[in-house]
């Protein structure tokens, strides 16, 4: 099994940044994973925006955020971060960590692990 606790949400104002946690672990996980960082905002289907390799380190993004979200990984610490740079209120929504085994997936099916999700509200 496989457990991902997020962290690093808040409230923030617009034009801010944030940089967003994911530590993995359990009894299977391990730095080949492809890890994706999802988020669903009120009244709205979960969607995804970054995500990692576990073989290479290649990242891509949804194009909503591409350059603005920057999703890198510490393999020594098993903890993905999802850095949210000149943050929108539209990106106000809870944001959630994902594992697989199918790279370069956006889909939330061909992800197997997911954790709880951090809060990230942005607001003047």
């Amino acid at each position: 099994q496989v457990q991902l606790v997020e962290s690093g949400g808040g409230l923030v104002q617009p034009g801010g940044s944030l940089r967003l946690s994911c530590a993995a672990s359990g009894r299977t996980y391990n730095n080949n994973y492809n890890m994706g960082w999802f988020r669903q905002a009120p009244g709205k289907e979960r969607e995804f925006v970054a995500g990692i390799s576990g073989s290479d380190d290649w990242t891509f993004y949804s194009e909503s955020v591409k350059g603005r979200f920057t999703i890198s990984r510490d393999n020594a610490k098993s903890t993905v971060y999802l850095h949210i740079n000149s943050l929108k209120p539209e990106d106000t929504a809870v944001y959630s960590c994902a594992a697989g085994r199918l790279k370069g997936a956006r889909a939330r099916w061909a992800y197997d692990y997911w954790g709880q999700g951090t809060q990230v509200t942005v607001s003047s």
